[in-house]
């Protein structure tokens, strides 16, 4: 089976999966060869995800793979977080994170802006910030959100 088709076979197999658990699909990545490839993926929810969480979907997926028969070659399965280096990219990522400090870039029209602000709340789909002032922000508005790690 062609990588590609691989990826979107899995793809569909996690979403489904995800949405019945209730987690949110972040990202697929098949790395590797022929003969041994290396599937990652990414899940995330609105509450932080545990290894038990992690290992749960695994074996829901792996049982997919096995059962549709995808792949007849060794692989390796790792789920996983995202980690906090990735950005957001579902607005129910984002309430777990409040009173976490963000570096956001986003539009404005037709301008792009960034700020590094902390996340006061999440009300649907819009964001307050603090900055030097509160900026309240539409989900949609926003290009990019990684939380900023502080060690202090």
């Amino acid at each position: 089976m062609q990588m590609k088709t691989l990826k979107k076979n899995i793809e569909s197999i996690a979403a489904e999966i995800a949405s019945l658990k209730g987690l949110l699909l972040i990202d697929v990545n098949i790395r590797g060869n022929e003969n041994n490839k290396v599937i990652e993926i990414f899940i995330d929810g609105e509450q932080n995800i545990s290894a038990a969480d992690c290992a749960d979907f695994s074996r829901d997926v792996n049982s997919r793979i096995e059962t549709e028969n995808l792949i007849t070659s060794r692989y390796r399965l790792d789920v996983s977080s995202p980690g906090v280096d990735r950005p957001l990219i579902f607005p129910e990522q984002f309430p777990k994170h409040v009173n976490r400090n963000f570096e956001v870039t986003y539009k404005l029209g037709e301008q792009k802006k960034k700020f590094k602000g902390k996340l006061l709340s999440v009300n649907d789909n819009m964001l307050t910030f603090k900055t030097d002032k509160v900026l309240i922000l539409n989900f949609n508005d926003i290009i990019k959100a990684k939380v900023i790690i502080s060690f202090s």
